[in-house]
C-alpha cells in the first residue's frame, strides 16, 4: 500500500496552511490540486510548497470543479505509483485526528473505499443538513442498500486503480455532485464501502463554494442519472443482495 494525501483546492488561502501543517505529522506525501484559484491563493500555495518538501502542487489553468480536481489528482497519483489517496477538503472542516483511523481501515481492507461519516456540531447550516438527508435517501434507492452511510463527506480514502477505472468508463459529474456519484458507482462495481464516524465543523469565517441553485441542479440531475442506471443494473444488484444475505445466514 502506497498512500498519498490529496487536497482539491479552490480559493481557500486563509485555511490551507493550517490544513497542511495538521497533516504533516502523518509523514505522507501531500498533493494539492489547485483548481484554477486566484492570485492570492496561488501565492499561499507557492509559500507552502517552498517550505514543505512533502507538498506538491498541481495547477489547473481553468476551474473544473471539485470532482474534476479530484479526478486529475487521482490519475496523476496512480501514474506515479500510489495505490491509495486520502482526500481531505481544503477549508479545515475535517479533523486531522480522525485521519489515522481511516488509514488503518484502508490497510485492513485495501480493496474497499473508506469514507468518513459526518458527525456535526451546531455550526452546520440547517439547509446543508436537510439536503444531505435527501441525498442519503436517493443513494440508498440507487444502490438498493444501506451500506453507504454518508456519500457527501469529503474525508475519504480511494483505492486508486478501481476508482480511476470508474471515470474512464463513465462520464461523471465534476462539481459537488462528484462525491456522491463516484461512491455509488464504486458500489455498483462491487467495491465495499466502509464508513467511520468523523467530526465535521463549519468554521465561522469559512468560505463555501457551494452555489445553491447551480449545484442543486447538478445534484438533482446526478440522482436522476443514477436512478436510471440502477434500473439497468437491477438484476445484478438484486442478485448481489441475495448472495450477501445468504452469506450472512451461513455465517
Amino acid at each position: 500500500m502506497k498512500l498519498c494525501i490529496l487536497i482539491p483546492f479552490y480559493n481557500h488561502p486563509g485555511a490551507i496552511a493550517q490544513v497542511v501543517d495538521s497533516l504533516k505529522p502523518f509523514g505522507l506525501p501531500i498533493r494539492i490540486v489547485d483548481d484554477g484559484s486566484d492570485e492570492p491563493s496561488q501565492r499561499a500555495l507557492a509559500d507552502i510548497a517552498a517550505r514543505e518538501p512533502s507538498v506538491s502542487i498541481q495547477r489547473l489553468a481553468i476551474n473544473q470543479g471539485k470532482g474534476g480536481a479530484v479526478m486529475v489528482g487521482c490519475d496523476a497519483a496512480l501514474a506515479e505509483g500510489f495505490t491509495h489517496a486520502l482526500q481531505i477538503d481544503a477549508d479545515g472542516q475535517h479533523q486531522p485526528g480522525d485521519v489515522p483511523r481511516l488509514i488503518e481501515a484502508a490497510r485492513r481492507q485495501p480493496a474497499a473505499m473508506i469514507s468518513g461519516q459526518a458527525v456535526y456540531d451546531e455550526s452546520v447550516p440547517r439547509s446543508r443538513l436537510y439536503g444531505r438527508y435527501i441525498t442519503h435517501f436517493w443513494v440508498w434507492v440507487n444502490t438498493l442498500s444501506f451500506e453507504i452511510k454518508d456519500s457527501m463527506c469529503g474525508l475519504r480514502v480511494y483505492p486508486l486503480a478501481s476508482t480511476c477505472q470508474v471515470w474512464r468508463r463513465n462520464r461523471l459529474g465534476r462539481r459537488m455532485d462528484f462525491d456522491t456519484e463516484i461512491m455509488v458507482r464504486l458500489s455498483w462495481t462491487g467495491v465495499a464501502i466502509v464508513s467511520l464516524p468523523t467530526r465535521v465543523t463549519y468554521p465561522v469565517d469559512g468560505v463555501s463554494h457551494f452555489q445553491m441553485l447551480r449545484d442543486n441542479l447538478f445534484i438533482s440531475a446526478m440522482h436522476t442519472r443514477l436512478f436510471f442506471g440502477m434500473l439497468l443494473r437491477l438484476p445484478i444488484l438484486l442478485g448481489r443482495r441475495v448472495v450477501q444475505r445468504l452469506h450472512k445466514v451461513a455465517a
